[in-house]
Protein backbone atom coordinates (compact mmCIF):
# COMPACT_ATOMS: atom_id res chain seq x y z
CA UNK A 1 0.00 0.00 0.00
CA UNK A 2 1.30 3.44 -0.95
CA UNK A 3 1.79 5.54 2.20
CA UNK A 4 -0.06 8.82 2.68
CA UNK A 5 2.29 11.65 1.73
CA UNK A 6 2.19 14.36 4.39
CA UNK A 7 3.50 17.91 4.18
CA UNK A 8 4.09 19.84 7.41
CA UNK A 9 3.66 23.62 7.32
CA UNK A 10 4.37 25.46 10.57
CA UNK A 11 6.81 28.21 11.48
CA UNK A 12 7.83 26.40 14.69
CA UNK A 13 10.66 24.01 13.87
CA UNK A 14 10.27 22.14 17.16
CA UNK A 15 6.61 21.44 16.45
CA UNK A 16 7.38 20.28 12.92
CA UNK A 17 10.02 17.95 14.31
CA UNK A 18 7.55 16.44 16.77
CA UNK A 19 4.96 15.97 14.03
CA UNK A 20 7.55 14.36 11.75
CA UNK A 21 8.53 11.77 14.37
CA UNK A 22 4.87 10.97 15.01
CA UNK A 23 3.86 10.70 11.36
CA UNK A 24 6.93 8.76 10.25
CA UNK A 25 6.33 6.23 13.03
CA UNK A 26 3.19 5.08 11.22
CA UNK A 27 3.58 2.44 8.48
CA UNK A 28 0.83 3.95 6.31
CA UNK A 29 2.16 7.52 6.11
CA UNK A 30 5.35 9.51 5.62
CA UNK A 31 6.45 13.13 5.79
CA UNK A 32 7.56 14.32 2.34
CA UNK A 33 8.42 17.91 3.23
CA UNK A 34 8.48 20.71 5.80
CA UNK A 35 7.59 24.37 5.24
CA UNK A 36 8.15 27.32 7.56
CA UNK A 37 5.64 29.59 5.81
CA UNK A 38 2.76 29.52 3.35
CA UNK A 39 4.83 30.25 0.25
CA UNK A 40 7.08 27.26 0.95
CA UNK A 41 4.00 25.14 1.61
CA UNK A 42 2.55 25.94 -1.82
CA UNK A 43 5.87 25.23 -3.56
CA UNK A 44 6.34 21.94 -1.71
CA UNK A 45 2.73 20.88 -2.32
CA UNK A 46 3.52 21.14 -6.02
CA UNK A 47 6.93 19.48 -5.94
CA UNK A 48 6.20 16.66 -3.48
CA UNK A 49 2.65 15.89 -4.60
CA UNK A 50 1.60 15.60 -0.99
CA UNK A 51 -1.75 13.99 -0.21
CA UNK A 52 -2.34 15.92 2.99
CA UNK A 53 -0.96 19.24 4.23
CA UNK A 54 -1.00 20.00 7.95
CA UNK A 55 -1.19 23.78 7.67
CA UNK A 56 -0.73 26.26 10.50
CA UNK A 57 -3.14 29.17 10.04
CA UNK A 58 -0.79 31.80 11.44
CA UNK A 59 2.68 31.97 9.92
CA UNK A 60 4.96 34.92 9.08
CA UNK A 61 5.00 36.11 5.48
CA UNK A 62 2.45 34.13 3.52
CA UNK A 63 0.04 32.74 6.09
CA UNK A 64 -1.77 29.43 6.03
CA UNK A 65 -5.05 30.94 4.87
CA UNK A 66 -3.47 32.47 1.76
CA UNK A 67 -1.57 29.27 1.05
CA UNK A 68 -4.78 27.25 1.35
CA UNK A 69 -6.55 29.49 -1.16
CA UNK A 70 -3.64 29.15 -3.59
CA UNK A 71 -3.49 25.36 -3.33
CA UNK A 72 -7.27 24.95 -3.60
CA UNK A 73 -7.42 27.18 -6.67
CA UNK A 74 -4.77 25.19 -8.54
CA UNK A 75 -6.36 22.44 -10.70
CA UNK A 76 -3.08 20.51 -10.62
CA UNK A 77 -3.38 20.27 -6.83
CA UNK A 78 -7.03 19.20 -6.75
CA UNK A 79 -6.14 16.02 -4.89
CA UNK A 80 -4.32 17.80 -2.05
CA UNK A 81 -6.28 17.87 1.22
CA UNK A 82 -5.55 20.53 3.81
CA UNK A 83 -6.05 20.22 7.55
CA UNK A 84 -5.66 23.56 9.31
CA UNK A 85 -3.81 23.59 12.62
CA UNK A 86 -4.99 26.11 15.18
CA UNK A 87 -3.87 27.06 18.66
CA UNK A 88 -7.51 26.90 19.68
CA UNK A 89 -10.18 24.82 17.96
CA UNK A 90 -12.32 27.94 17.70
CA UNK A 91 -10.29 30.31 15.56
CA UNK A 92 -11.27 33.60 13.95
CA UNK A 93 -9.99 32.36 10.60
CA UNK A 94 -11.72 29.00 10.64
CA UNK A 95 -14.66 30.06 8.46
CA UNK A 96 -12.33 31.64 5.92
CA UNK A 97 -10.17 28.51 5.93
CA UNK A 98 -13.09 26.23 5.17
CA UNK A 99 -14.36 28.58 2.49
CA UNK A 100 -10.86 28.64 1.00
CA UNK A 101 -10.95 24.88 0.60
CA UNK A 102 -9.60 23.31 3.79
CA UNK A 103 -11.08 19.93 4.67
CA UNK A 104 -11.25 20.79 8.34
CA UNK A 105 -9.17 21.87 11.27
CA UNK A 106 -7.54 20.52 14.36
CA UNK A 107 -6.31 22.09 17.57
CA UNK A 108 -2.56 21.91 18.16
CA UNK A 109 -3.29 20.44 21.56
CA UNK A 110 -4.94 17.38 20.03
CA UNK A 111 -3.82 13.93 21.12
CA UNK A 112 -1.39 12.07 18.82
CA UNK A 113 -4.07 9.57 17.82
CA UNK A 114 -6.38 12.45 16.86
CA UNK A 115 -3.74 13.96 14.62
CA UNK A 116 -3.01 10.65 12.89
CA UNK A 117 -6.72 9.99 12.46
CA UNK A 118 -7.15 13.48 10.98
CA UNK A 119 -4.53 12.70 8.34
CA UNK A 120 -6.21 9.43 7.42
CA UNK A 121 -9.68 10.98 7.30
CA UNK A 122 -8.50 13.85 5.09
CA UNK A 123 -6.55 11.51 2.79
CA UNK A 124 -9.69 9.43 2.32
CA UNK A 125 -11.49 12.51 1.04
CA UNK A 126 -13.69 12.93 4.08
CA UNK A 127 -14.11 16.11 6.11
CA UNK A 128 -12.58 16.66 9.51
CA UNK A 129 -15.10 18.65 11.45
CA UNK A 130 -15.83 17.61 15.01
CA UNK A 131 -18.98 18.61 16.91
CA UNK A 132 -16.89 20.99 19.04
CA UNK A 133 -15.40 22.53 15.92
CA UNK A 134 -18.85 22.86 14.37
CA UNK A 135 -20.11 24.73 17.42
CA UNK A 136 -17.14 27.05 17.09
CA UNK A 137 -17.97 27.55 13.43
CA UNK A 138 -21.55 28.46 14.30
CA UNK A 139 -20.33 30.87 16.96
CA UNK A 140 -18.14 32.56 14.36
CA UNK A 141 -21.11 32.93 12.04
CA UNK A 142 -23.03 34.51 14.89
CA UNK A 143 -20.19 36.99 15.39
CA UNK A 144 -20.29 37.79 11.67
CA UNK A 145 -24.03 38.24 11.69
CA UNK A 146 -24.51 34.93 9.92
CA UNK A 147 -23.29 36.25 6.59
CA UNK A 148 -20.38 35.49 4.33
CA UNK A 149 -17.15 37.19 5.29
CA UNK A 150 -16.64 38.28 1.70
CA UNK A 151 -19.88 40.23 1.80
CA UNK A 152 -21.91 37.95 -0.47
CA UNK A 153 -25.51 37.26 0.45
CA UNK A 154 -25.42 33.55 -0.24
CA UNK A 155 -27.77 33.90 -3.24
CA UNK A 156 -25.70 31.57 -5.40
CA UNK A 157 -25.93 28.77 -2.86
CA UNK A 158 -29.60 29.49 -2.22
CA UNK A 159 -30.30 28.88 -5.90
CA UNK A 160 -28.38 25.60 -5.81
CA UNK A 161 -30.39 24.48 -2.79
CA UNK A 162 -33.43 24.32 -5.06
CA UNK A 163 -31.84 21.27 -6.73
CA UNK A 164 -31.80 19.31 -3.47
CA UNK A 165 -34.52 16.83 -2.61
CA UNK A 166 -36.44 17.24 0.62
CA UNK A 167 -34.44 14.46 2.27
CA UNK A 168 -31.14 15.92 1.10
CA UNK A 169 -32.10 19.24 2.69
CA UNK A 170 -32.98 17.45 5.93
CA UNK A 171 -29.61 15.73 5.95
CA UNK A 172 -27.83 19.01 5.17
CA UNK A 173 -29.47 20.65 8.18
CA UNK A 174 -28.29 17.78 10.37
CA UNK A 175 -24.75 18.01 8.96
CA UNK A 176 -24.73 21.73 9.74
CA UNK A 177 -25.59 20.85 13.32
CA UNK A 178 -22.39 18.85 13.63
CA UNK A 179 -24.06 15.44 13.63
CA UNK A 180 -22.28 12.34 12.36
CA UNK A 181 -23.78 9.99 9.77
CA UNK A 182 -24.71 7.52 12.51
CA UNK A 183 -26.43 10.25 14.54
CA UNK A 184 -28.30 11.51 11.48
CA UNK A 185 -29.35 7.95 10.64
CA UNK A 186 -30.83 7.53 14.13
CA UNK A 187 -32.68 10.85 13.91
CA UNK A 188 -34.13 10.21 10.45
CA UNK A 189 -34.67 6.46 10.93
CA UNK A 190 -32.56 5.46 7.92
CA UNK A 191 -29.28 3.60 7.49
CA UNK A 192 -25.87 5.33 7.79
CA UNK A 193 -25.18 4.27 4.18
CA UNK A 194 -28.33 6.07 3.05
CA UNK A 195 -27.21 9.17 4.91
CA UNK A 196 -23.79 9.00 3.28
CA UNK A 197 -25.46 8.78 -0.14
CA UNK A 198 -27.57 11.87 0.58
CA UNK A 199 -24.50 13.76 1.83
CA UNK A 200 -22.52 12.86 -1.30
CA UNK A 201 -25.38 13.92 -3.57
CA UNK A 202 -25.76 17.21 -1.71
CA UNK A 203 -22.03 17.88 -2.07
CA UNK A 204 -22.20 17.20 -5.81
CA UNK A 205 -25.21 19.46 -6.34
CA UNK A 206 -23.81 22.29 -4.21
CA UNK A 207 -20.27 22.07 -5.56
CA UNK A 208 -18.86 21.35 -2.09
CA UNK A 209 -15.48 19.69 -1.74
CA UNK A 210 -16.44 17.94 1.46
CA UNK A 211 -18.59 17.90 4.57
CA UNK A 212 -16.89 20.96 6.04
CA UNK A 213 -17.90 23.00 2.99
CA UNK A 214 -21.49 21.80 3.41
CA UNK A 215 -21.64 23.40 6.86
CA UNK A 216 -20.45 26.73 5.48
CA UNK A 217 -22.95 26.56 2.60
CA UNK A 218 -25.83 25.70 4.93
CA UNK A 219 -25.27 28.89 6.89
CA UNK A 220 -24.31 31.19 4.04
CA UNK A 221 -27.38 30.17 2.04
CA UNK A 222 -29.67 30.85 4.97
CA UNK A 223 -30.94 27.25 5.09
CA UNK A 224 -29.77 27.12 8.70
CA UNK A 225 -29.71 30.14 10.95
CA UNK A 226 -27.63 30.18 14.14
CA UNK A 227 -29.48 30.62 17.38
CA UNK A 228 -28.09 32.09 20.56
CA UNK A 229 -28.58 29.58 23.33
Amino acid sequence: MTPIRVLLADDQALLRSAFRVLVDSEPDMQVVGEAADGAQAVALARSTRADVVLMDIRMPGTDGLTATRTISADPDLAGVRIVMLTTFEVDEYVVQSLRAGASGFLGKGAEPDELLNAIRVAAAGEALLSPVATKGLIATFLAQGGSAADGSDGTEYAERLAALTGREREVLVQVAGGNSNDQIADRLAVSPLTVKTHVNRAMAKLGARDRAQLVVIAYESGLVRPRVE
